[in-house]
């Protein structure tokens, strides 16, 4: 480093609207399973007191010191920073590529009567992203509300309002096509059904939901069995997702032409997840059980018969009977321990057309998804299965229908698919850590950083956009920097990284005044600027007081 010339001592500007409140009181990791209702997630910045940041000048240019700092300083000065901060090491990505970043909207932000939440406040959040240099955010479009009384009839009112004021800031929109239900899931504080409609079909007719072993129904969303059966008022479930996404890309065409929506995500199964709704909680499921298989409705049942007759072994057309329930661990049945029947012949062929009915059902939606939206970006959402990923059979991936034991690679083949559309990737839990997890829950077999990696690589090797968002709500230096890591790999050869990423969520907490110190670092870092605090952390008032 050159010669030091001076040293000035700044502090952190922040944002007026920003809430001043105390900052989060929680414990210190992140890094936590989907199961736990009460999220850790820590603020680094604890305490009131203000944050001085040291600055070097040199050459006459105001830069930021990488390295601690050598030059001399006055006493008082020094024990200032030494109170303030600890050092430690921090990759630096000033320079980087830069990965837009968007926030989630929260889930009940139009209400069931098609209006805006509370605009006002809404409108001053939005105000405070725009002020950080946020790209844009997130909504969800949400079946159960716009076409929530009578089929193809659309009420997109409440969307355009919420629209205008997003333009109106000059912040891009992600849209998701949100054909699930919203509720009973980690994270979910509003309850949003599937439309009235559909419901009624259900009361008559409760095959339309996915249906485990025992013959309960899952009512989050409908069975990838309707994708081609003319049950749901004369249309099959592929027509009305089609006739819905058609609706909103005729009513939103402005905002298509002039490129304030950037993407559709297209939602294929609970959560919008690529995936079987293999671990619900109102089934009783807690983390880290290996959930239970998904198929037991009568036209997945009639197709997985087919299948078997098509071997040539008929007998083969039933679900397995070892797979014992939700919070089994793979080695506590027959089919997923070690050697187990996850790898027989009836078994491989078991899975084999399981996963293929999630795949075929990616494939078949995101046909229609191109057709509506004309040569718009669009992708898919897969979610982090990463418990019991360290045992060969990997069991919850495969109830959960990614085919990935550790003899096979079950995201390859979905990534063609997405790659057959154009598709992007959108993939979560990339905030995790593996030791955190095996701290916190030695017994799942957690490893999100390898899951991350294979599918990362996955969707690279396709030759697909990979775009990423958090698992759980993150407000921590340590969550960010692994977001940071897996968003701009160190030393890639080909310099990928990731398309964009997608912060989980715009909240009261993440506006408290430390929080969002932390998220607008966050922000500057993803978008390859420098930052001035680089390799410091604020002591908390834990460490000062010890």
């Amino acid at each position: 480093m050159g010669e030091v010339s001076s040293i000035t001592l700044a502090h952190t500007v922040i944002p007026a609207s920003v809430k001043l409140g105390a900052p989060a009181r929680v414990s210190a990791r992140s890094s936590l399973p989907f199961s736990v209702g009460d999220w850790r997630g820590v603020s680094t910045f604890s305490g009131a007191r203000p944050l001085v940041f040291a600055k070097v000048k040199q050459r006459g240019v105001s830069i930021e010191d990488k390295a601690p700092i050598e030059a001399p300083m006055d006493d008082s000065t020094d024990q200032l920073v030494d109170e303030q901060f600890l050092q430690f090491e921090e990759r630096d990505f000033a320079g980087t590529p830069c990965v837009p970043v968007y926030v989630m909207l929260p889930l009940g932000v139009i209400d069931m009567n098609s209006e805006v939440v509370e605009p006002e406040e809404l409108m001053d959040q939005l105000r405070t992203l725009k002020s950080v240099n946020v790209d844009g955010v997130m909504v969800d479009c949400w079946w159960g509300i716009v076409e929530a009384h009578t089929p193809q009839v659309y009420n997109w009112s409440g969307y355009k309002k919420l629209f205008q004021m997003i333009r109106e800031l000059g912040l891009k929109i992600q849209v998701v096509m949100s054909f699930h239900e919203c509720g009973g899931n980690v994270g979910d504080d509003v309850h949003i059904q599937l439309p009235e409609w559909v419901r009624e079909i259900g009361q008559s007719n409760p095959d339309i939901y996915f249906t485990d072993r025992a013959g309960r129904r899952n009512s989050e969303c409908l069975t990838w069995g309707l994708d081609k059966q003319r049950v749901l008022r004369g249309r099959t479930a592929l027509e009305v997702y089609f006739d819905y996404m058609r609706s909103f890309r005729v009513e939103f065409d402005e905002f298509f032409e002039d490129k304030i929506i950037t993407e559709i995500e297209v939602g294929l199964g609970p959560c919008g997840e690529l995936r079987y709704p293999s671990y619900p909680e109102e089934h009783g499921w807690k983390y880290p059980g290996i959930g239970e298989f998904q198929c037991y409705d009568k036209y997945l049942m009639k197709s997985l018969k087919e299948a078997a007759e098509v071997r040539g072994h008929s007998f083969w057309g039933r679900g397995p009977d070892n797979t014992e329930s939700y919070n089994s661990t793979p080695h506590g049945t027959g089919f997923f321990r070690d050697g187990g029947d996850y790898d027989s012949y009836y078994g491989r062929f078991f899975l084999n057309w399981y996963s293929r009915v999630l795949i075929d059902h990616g494939d078949r939606v995101l046909s229609m998804a191109n057709l509506a939206f004309e040569g718009n970006c669009i992708a898919a959402k897969l979610s982090g299965i990463h418990w019991w990923y360290k045992t060969a059979s990997h069991a919850a991936e495969l109830t959960a229908g990614f085919y990935n034991p550790s003899n096979r690679d079950g995201y390859g083949p979905i990534a063609a698919m997405l790659k057959k559309h154009d598709a992007a990737l959108n993939f979560t839990c990339v905030e995790l850590r593996t030791l955190a997890q095996h701290e916190d829950f030695p017994e799942a077999l957690a490893d999100p950083e390898g899951l991350v990696w294979q599918v990362l690589n996955a969707a690279w090797d396709a030759g697909i956009p990979v775009a990423s968002e958090n698992a759980l709500p993150c407000y921590d230096r340590e969550g960010y920097n692994k977001i940071l890591e897996n968003a701009k790999p160190l030393d890639d050869p080909d310099g990928r990284h990731l398309s964009c990423f997608t912060y989980l969520r715009l909240n009261p907490t993440l506006m408290q005044s430390q929080n969002f110190i932390e998220f607008e670092r966050f922000v500057k870092r993803m978008h390859g600027e420098a930052v001035p605090d680089l390799g410091l952390v604020p002591r908390t008032q834990e460490a000062k007081s010890e």
